[in-house]
């Protein structure tokens, strides 16, 4: 996974630009009004969801892959503690933080990195902390395309897997970890007007002291 996102993340930047996406936007209303002030942010790529959480007065810090992608963040002017690194290796460190935000990652591991990471980040929350996850649908219209490896786990196009939840799925991996919610949410690409949204599902989870 490592080489295909080093391949082509200027490209993907490009193509999302960096503007926030609705699921930060509404994650950063809800962390103001919980009142958290530290979160972790893996996957946080070149830094366009961190800047509108860092611009509230909420600190920062990341997990990213793609040294590339550390690099274009540094260049737009966040300065921030990024672990340069893949989440399948947390945790880097042995903070407990407020909350947890992950947009757009979870569906790219396979079923036992998914279970990992979810209990990991899960274990770096400190009691009554947050974790929301915003990760894509069953209704996203690239479901069923590509190869079938799985159960709703599929090769879209090549090196690149996805995993796609419905309401069953989202019960079953974050039951154990404080489910509080799951809505559907329809991000738009914001960077190139005519596209379709894809459809993501947010996960919200409480974690019980």
């Amino acid at each position: 996974m490592t080489e295909f996102w080093e391949s082509s993340f200027i490209e993907k930047q490009t193509m999302w630009g960096f503007e926030p996406t609705d699921s930060a936007i509404v994650t950063k209303d809800f962390f103001l009004e919980n009142n958290i002030k530290d979160i972790l942010i893996p996957g946080i790529g070149y830094g366009r969801n961190a800047k509108v959480f860092i611009d509230n007065g909420i600190n920062v810090t990341g997990i990213e892959i793609s040294k590339t992608a550390i690099d274009l963040a540094r260049q737009n002017g966040l300065d921030m503690g990024i672990f340069h690194g893949s989440v399948t290796d947390m945790p880097f460190d042995n903070k407990r933080y407020d909350a947890i935000f992950c947009h757009a990652l979870l569906h790219l591991l396979n079923k036992r990195e998914r279970d990992q990471f979810i209990q990991d980040c899960y274990n770096q929350l400190k009691p009554n902390g947050y974790m929301i996850f915003t990760t894509v649908s069953k209704k996203a219209p690239m479901f069923g395309k590509g190869k079938e490896l799985d159960t709703d786990y599929f090769e879209v196009m090549e090196g690149l897997k996805m995993f796609f939840y419905d309401s069953d799925s989202i019960k079953q991996d974050f039951e154990k970890y404080g489910l509080v919610e799951s809505t559907g949410i329809d991000e738009p690409n914001k960077h190139m007007k005519n596209t379709p949204s894809i459809n993501f599902i947010l996960v919200k989870c409480k974690k019980k002291v």
